[in-house]
């Protein structure tokens, strides 16, 4: 099967780091558990001048390097390597956040994976024609048989994919979202979107 994972808070927990800086930098204290929105700066209540700051702190290379992966990601997604299926990582990080993005997968065992910069969300300003980046036209000429997303505003980009079944990771900003079918699957943990991934493997 052909795999779209994405990154920040499925792969690694990017969300809880953006409570602790927003806490740091504006002494805005929303806990991670109480975050209901994918957009920080609605979460937090920034400005625009504040929330700039805040994902430009969030993303020095010294930051995304320190992340912590989410427990159990690199085993699974090495075990869908290993088994054969083509497992792509698909983020909606700054383009110029590939090198320590890259570096970051490499050095939790995910070398095999390759990483492709989307703007998902309409924030590049720049126009980079680079191997690693792609325009949402080019994402949805792909094709995939899975995914694992977390954001809801990104599941209108995988309703592109027929028949994909997404693995919605559980998060607080998702608790109360809509999904868009019964391909979308509420998984708590990796396990639980490994075992989604295993039955539909066997399926098809």
């Amino acid at each position: 099967m052909k795999v779209y994972i994405d990154f920040d808070d499925v792969i690694c927990e990017t969300g809880s780091y953006f409570s602790k800086l927003a806490k740091e930098m504006f002494n805005i204290d929303v806990p991670y558990a109480e975050v209901q929105f994918f957009n920080l700066k609605k979460s937090f209540d920034l400005n625009d001048d504040q929330y700039d700051a805040l994902m430009r702190a969030g993303h020095i290379p010294e930051t995304l390097l320190a992340y912590e992966e989410t427990k159990g990601a690199s085993e699974t997604i090495n075990k869908w390597v290993d088994l054969g299926h083509e497992v792509y990582v698909i983020t909606g990080r700054p383009f110029d956040s590939y090198e320590p993005s890259r570096k970051w997968l490499d050095n939790h065992g995910l070398d095999r994976v390759p990483l492709i910069c989307v703007d998902k969300y309409g924030r590049e300003i720049f126009n980079q024609d680079c191997s690693y980046n792609m325009k949402l036209e080019e994402l949805y000429t792909m094709k995939f048989d899975f995914a694992v997303e977390d954001s809801p505003a990104a599941f209108t980009h995988v309703l592109h994919f027929d028949n994909c079944k997404v693995a919605v990771f559980d998060r607080p900003w998702n608790k109360n979202a809509e999904f868009p079918c019964d391909r979308f699957v509420r998984c708590l943990d990796w396990q639980e979107v490994d075992k989604l991934f295993m039955e539909g493997s066997i399926d098809g």
